[in-house]
């Protein structure tokens, strides 16, 4: 449903509508007000509105939203819920934290495999999953119709693995690695810096501290 008049801002704005719609089917509310998500996700209430009828009316006025009605039109928006058969190359503390990560696969992101260049750490078992060596990932990535490819290698590999992924027909790439990677039309990628997030952090604790 994604297409190029909607905004990447939207986009990114759609998690967070699914993971509070999620808390309020958990405790059995059954629907709610655009006035309602706006004091508690503090977002504007037209801003919300604009959002949800870029894919369509999913609200009444005077009604509001079906609370699961509308979580499960975001959730197929989104493509939860589909099975993703993903691997992960780099096995290091961000590809271990991840693997260890069991709520992916409640969301259909099954992780298959996970490689690693480093010796050491080949056949040790992380999550349920033994770390293989990167000269089978070329032969698995091939025979098992990879969806995902998540990357967490140190930086200098990061461009030449992407490639490879995509030369075997992964079509989407989350990309740990701290230097974006660029792919060819067709595939997606999502490049993760997680320091970005920290830094905007400090840059609000130090305008709060100068505005005290």
């Amino acid at each position: 449903m994604q297409d190029n008049r909607i905004s990447e801002a939207v986009i990114h704005r759609l998690p967070k509508y699914y993971r509070y719609l999620s808390e309020l089917e958990a405790l059995g509310i059954e629907r709610v007000s655009s006035s309602r998500m706006s004091s508690e996700m503090s977002l504007n209430a037209s801003q919300i509105r604009r959002d949800l009828n870029c894919f369509g009316g999913f609200g009444q006025q005077g009604y509001g939203y079906q609370v699961s009605r509308l979580k499960q039109e975001i959730m197929k928006i989104l493509g939860i819920g589909t099975s993703y058969k993903v691997v992960i190359v780099g096995a290091g503390n961000i590809g271990q934290a991840l693997l260890k990560y069991k709520h992916f696969s409640d969301e259909g992101y099954h992780i298959a495999a996970v490689f690693d260049a480093d010796d050491q750490l080949v056949a040790r078992n992380v999550g349920g999953l033994f770390i293989r060596p990167m000269n089978e990932l070329k032969g698995f990535v091939a025979n098992n119709k990879v969806d995902i490819g998540i990357i967490a290698v140190p930086k200098q590999h990061a461009q030449k693995l992407a490639d490879e992924l995509v030369s075997l027909g992964v079509r989407g790439i989350w990309n740990f690695a701290p230097v974006d990677v660029e792919v060819r039309r067709g595939v997606s990628v999502e490049n993760v810096h997680l320091s970005d997030s920290l830094y905007v952090l400090s840059y609000h604790m130090r305008e709060n501290i100068e505005n005290d």
